[in-house]
């Protein structure tokens, strides 16, 4: 009885249903959508108007579905400013091969697929241009996925170009451009990953002369990467002199940074288009650029400096401009870089009473580590002590002058005080060599900052101008064999961008011209009687409290001014040989002069106390202290976003993480 209920109640249900739909009778039900075939359509893209067929169809290649949602995408806002972002290399290969994913030819209503030859062409000639901004060749420009092989029957996207002529001249007319380093260089400011993707693309582009390697990171983990130039990059070759420039030590003082990224970009493209003075500089010489020493502090001061950019009000502006300024100028524990290297001057002044005192090679005290040692001074510091470093300057901003040391006042107060180093002859030589290549740094009528009282032909003792302890040209002096002079670029710290090109072409002969003054004086080789070199010997200049003292092989190299000057080399255990050497005026290479010490029979060892404490670097083993924070922060995988990301972000769409060649 209750399986016959149960029957009835299906019965009655399935009579209550609703009838099925039948197409036939109108309005007795809605009839089901049915799935619509794709239909070729008109190609309605603004960026894609020029192709060479006029009709397309949805869903795409790349799988959007409508018109709508393939204009909304980040691969079609990539389209359309791809010309701005690879600075017009490229432009239109790039747009139309990536049109032909996003609004594929149509025939019969079947998508084709562009050909894969073509896309493997333009991917071999392009893809450096994206790995210079940090930005992955797009996905949907992957020639395997979305392209075919011509026996598929597929077409040439770049057809819709004027004619074959016109795209042959074209990449003739880039590959000219390309040559050119003024198209390579952008006179625009360069965040931290771009400006280390400038230099990696720099020694892609002249692996046989350049190598870029790091020397350590910053606080936050950002690394301090260097750019070498020579004829035998990672080497150092005997009786070449190496040099190095510096810039962005204070993070707020920024045309010093660009101009070294300048400078970088300027030697691969001269030396690679024959350029005889490039060539004889670079085979002759070893070059290191440290573009940035404090990246933490560029990037807080280029944020400060775009958040005043974009306000409209004029009112305060100049007191604004002046308290922005400042920020950024020190490392990200708010220490100066450029206080925080040993003062070793006060050490000098202290002993320049006593019998015999030196001025070179002076130890780090033992105090010293016990300090703030930031990681920036530490990795500095390593690196001006393992690679033997004959010229440098720092390149700062604020002022519009060459100084050179002693930076520390030997007024008992610390007052600014004319306060000359040994070396002040050679010293002014070379600060006029800088300033007087420059355009404009000699002239009178050109002076700005504080320096204006105390420089002469834009040039000034740094101890008169402004008295500081811990500098990084004084340590350098007295601890190294190096020469380090300290650039001011300018008394706008951080200039609009439209400045930079002028900035640059005041100080291109500058940049050449100083690093041509390493082959000024002397250099040779320091040898026993058997023709051994002798490492440590130390070379001096009669009237000159000032010694360098021979590396590897017995080489040395000294700097110094036109005229006679008597030079003697002594050792331990040695007799010591004195030399007269005359350097006319019109020399432009440093003149050889080689020394053969003698071995003196019996010689008792002498004191060379004063060695072993200078080769005592960090002896409490304080590295740890002082990288610990960057250390973090790189096991923290911390992903800086490259400068376009924003503007991916900002489309409001998802992040096209596709782009990021680190993600």
């Amino acid at each position: 009885m209750l399986l016959l209920l149960l029957l009835l109640q299906l019965l009655v249900i399935g009579s209550c249903s609703p009838p099925r739909c039948d197409p036939r009778v109108r309005g007795f039900c809605k009839p089901r959508e049915q799935q619509q075939k794709p239909k070729c359509t008109d190609v309605m893209l603004s960026y894609c108007s020029d192709m060479s067929y006029t009709e397309t169809v949805f869903p795409n290649l790349a799988g959007h579905r409508t018109r709508e949602e393939t204009e909304g995408g980040a691969e079609y806002l990539l389209l359309s400013v791809v010309e701005a972002l690879l600075g017009g290399k490229c432009n239109p290969d790039i747009r139309m091969l990536g049109c032909s994913v996003l609004v594929p030819r149509c025939e019969k209503d079947v998508a084709l697929k562009p050909c894969r030859a073509t896309c493997q062409a333009v991917r071999a000639r392009c893809v450096h241009a994206f790995e210079a901004i940090e930005m992955n060749w797009p996905y949907f420009l992957d020639c395997d996925r979305f392209f075919a092989g011509e026996q598929e029957g597929c077409y040439d996207p770049l057809e819709g170009l004027h004619a074959k002529q016109d795209a042959d001249d074209y990449d003739s007319i880039e590959m000219l451009l390309a040559e050119e380093p003024g198209t390579t260089m952008k006179f625009v400011y360069h965040s931290n990953t771009q400006m280390n993707s400038i230099l990696k693309a720099t020694e892609e582009r002249c692996p046989e002369i350049a190598r870029t390697y790091s020397i350590g990171r910053s606080i936050e983990g950002r690394e301090l990467l260097v750019i070498e130039f020579s004829n035998n990059p990672g080497k150092h070759e005997l009786l070449e002199p190496e040099v190095k420039y510096i810039a962005n030590m204070h993070g707020n003082e920024v045309v010093g940074r660009q101009l070294l990224i300048y400078l970088a970009q300027f030697l691969c493209s001269e030396y690679l288009q024959g350029d005889e003075r490039i060539q004889t500089l670079v085979n002759n010489t070893r070059i290191h650029i440290l573009p940035s020493m404090n990246p933490d502090g560029y990037e807080v001061a280029a944020s400060r400096a775009q958040g005043s950019n974009d306000s409209g009000d004029d009112d305060g502006r100049e007191g604004q401009r002046y308290a922005a300024s400042e920020i950024g100028r020190n490392n990200a524990q708010n220490l100066d870089l450029n206080r925080n290297f040993p003062d070793l001057t006060s050490i000098v002044y202290n002993r320049r009473r006593q019998k015999g005192y030196r001025t070179d090679h002076v130890p780090i005290p033992d105090y010293y580590w016990f300090g703030k040692v930031t990681p920036e001074t530490y990795a500095v510091m390593k690196w001006i002590r393992s690679i033997p470093f004959v010229l440098s300057a720092s390149f700062h901003g604020g002022d519009l002058v060459v100084s050179y040391p002693y930076d520390l006042s030997k007024h008992p107060l610390k007052r600014n005080l004319l306060s000359p180093c040994p070396d002040d002859k050679v010293f002014k030589f070379l600060a006029s060599a800088y300033a007087d290549a420059h355009e404009t740094m000699s002239y009178e009528s050109a002076r700005c900052g504080s320096s204006r009282s105390y420089s002469q032909k834009g040039t000034v003792n740094g101890a008169e101008w402004f008295s500081i302890s811990g500098s990084m040209q004084d340590f350098n002096y007295l601890h190294t064999n190096c020469f380090e002079v300290t650039v001011e670029l300018g008394c706008d710290k951080f200039p609009p961008e439209e400045e930079l090109f002028m900035g640059w072409n005041e100080n291109q002969e500058a940049l050449l011209a100083f690093m041509e003054a390493a082959h000024r004086g002397i250099k040779g080789i320091v040898k026993d009687e058997a023709g051994n070199g002798i490492k440590g010997a130390q070379i001096s200049v009669r009237g000159v409290r000032h010694n360098i003292t021979s590396g590897e092989n017995g080489e040395y190299f000294r700097l110094l001014t036109p005229g006679i000057h008597v030079v003697g080399a002594s050792a331990p255990g040695y007799t010591k040989a004195m030399k007269k050497v005359r350097l006319p005026e019109s020399i432009r290479r440093a003149g050889r002069v080689d020394f053969i010490l003698v071995k003196i029979p019996d010689a008792q060892d002498q004191d060379n106390r004063t060695m072993e404490a200078y080769n005592r670097f960090d002896p409490y083993n304080q590295y740890e202290r002082y990288t610990l924070m960057a250390d973090v922060h790189s096991r923290e995988e911390r992903v800086e976003k490259p400068w376009w990301w924003n503007y991916f972000v900002q489309s409001g769409g998802p992040s096209p993480t596709w782009l990021l060649k680190h993600y």
